[in-house]
């Protein structure tokens, strides 16, 4: 707890988890058990096992929301844990940006469904994707307000590349997701699989991030 303002680091932390653990559950009741008809008999159990599958298959389109969805909050709550990590003390305004970023997370699953459900419409495409980059816009501005208070909210001698990389791979997620909404007026179907190139700045080492984001010669120093 910061002395200077009487709040707690650890209740932000403990309270996003907590939103990020309902939100990610919350993801999975879009998903329903496929219904078959009740006229199928005992002995036409083939028929109703090729009913039950093609229900299956039908889920296709919202088991990719859900798989995608699941790993962009995935991706963001790392991103705030790592944030976390090096924010060593929290004021009122880094709180109320934190509260903004938990709003918009909790949207996420409202855009999910929308996105699971109608994958073929454009505007489900821009919903979910302004969703997330409103998301990892208000992740943007909380470590950016952190680093700019850097004597008071952030550990010190902390490494350059650290203070960078984060923001960096926010704004490649927010590049992605405003190529995919240019796709989607072109080719939904490709946008939608286009969500899941965020899995590249989430898995690509810190340095190979740092170079393709700003260069080379960024990379070097």
């Amino acid at each position: 707890m910061s002395h200077k303002t009487g709040l707690s680091k650890k209740r932000v932390e403990l309270l996003t988890d907590g939103i990020f653990a309902v939100v990610m559950t919350l993801l999975v009741l879009d998903i329903s058990v496929p219904q078959i008809s009740s006229s199928h008999d005992a002995m036409d159990s083939a028929a109703a096992g090729t009913e039950l599958l093609n229900g299956l298959f039908d889920l296709w389109p919202k088991l990719l929301s859900f798989g995608i969805s699941f790993i962009i909050l995935a991706i963001y709550w790392l991103a705030h844990h790592r944030q976390f990590y090096y924010i060593k003390h929290v004021d009122r305004t880094l709180i109320w940006i934190n509260f903004m970023f938990l709003m918009a997370t909790c949207l996420f699953p409202f855009s999910a469904s929308l996105l699971g459900e109608y994958s073929q419409q454009q505007i489900s495409i821009f919903v979910f994707g302004a969703n997330s980059i409103i998301i990892a816009s208000f992740l943007s501005v909380q470590w950016w307000y952190a680093l700019s208070h850097y004597s008071t909210l952030v550990h010190e001698n902390l490494d350059p590349i650290i203070k960078t990389i984060s923001l960096r791979r926010l704004l490649f997620g927010i590049i992605v997701y405003l190529i995919a909404i240019g796709i989607s007026f072109v080719d939904v179907h490709l946008s939608v699989y286009f969500f899941a190139l965020i899995l590249v700045s989430a898995f690509m080492p810190d340095k190979i991030m740092h170079r393709m984001t700003f260069g080379a010669l960024a990379g070097k120093k």
